[in-house]
C-alpha cells in the first residue's frame, strides 16, 4: 500500500506517516521500483497503534514505548499499567489546573460590564496577577 493509501487507511496525513517514519516510530517501509513508499499491515498496524495512544494523550516517546512493549511477548500488564496511571495523573492534574482557570475567568467575565468604559476587570486580573 502506497502512502496515500496509508493515510487513508489510518486517518493521519501524509507528513504525519513520513515524520514517524523518520522518528523511527514505525520501520522504515520499503521502496517500489520507483522509489514511493510501500507500506504493510504490520505497519499500518503500528501507526494505528500510535494514532489511538497520540488521541488518549500520550506523547509520542510513551505512544512508541507502548508500542515496543505491546509487541513484547514477555511483557507484563503491570508495566502498561504504570505508564497509563502515570498519565492519568497528568490528564487529572491538568483537568484540577484548567477546572481553576475556568473558575477565575468565569469570575473576572461576571465582573466586566463589557461596555464603553475604560476599566475593564479582565485586564486588572491579567495586570495584578
Amino acid at each position: 500500500m502506497n502512502i496515500a493509501e496509508a493515510a487513508k487507511h489510518t486517518g493521519l496525513s501524509r507528513k504525519t506517516i513520513r515524520y514517524y517514519e523518520q522518528q523511527g516510530v514505525i520501520p522504515p517501509a520499503k521502496r517500489s521500483a520507483n522509489g514511493y513508499r510501500l507500506y504493510d499491515t504490520a505497519q499500518l498496524g503500528c501507526l494505528l497503534f500510535i494514532k489511538r495512544a497520540r488521541e488518549l494523550g500520550f506523547s509520542l516517546n510513551d505512544s512508541q514505548e507502548l508500542l515496543s512493549i505491546s509487541q513484547d511477548p514477555g511483557r507484563t500488564s503491570a508495566s502498561v499499567k504504570k505508564k497509563a496511571e502515570l498519565h492519568l495523573q497528568k490528564i487529572n492534574h491538568q483537568i484540577a489546573q484548567m477546572q481553576k482557570m475556568k473558575e477565575v475567568l468565569e469570575d473576572v467575565v461576571g465582573e466586566c460590564m463589557g461596555d464603553e468604559q475604560t476599566h475593564c476587570p479582565i485586564l486588572d486580573k491579567l495586570n495584578k496577577g
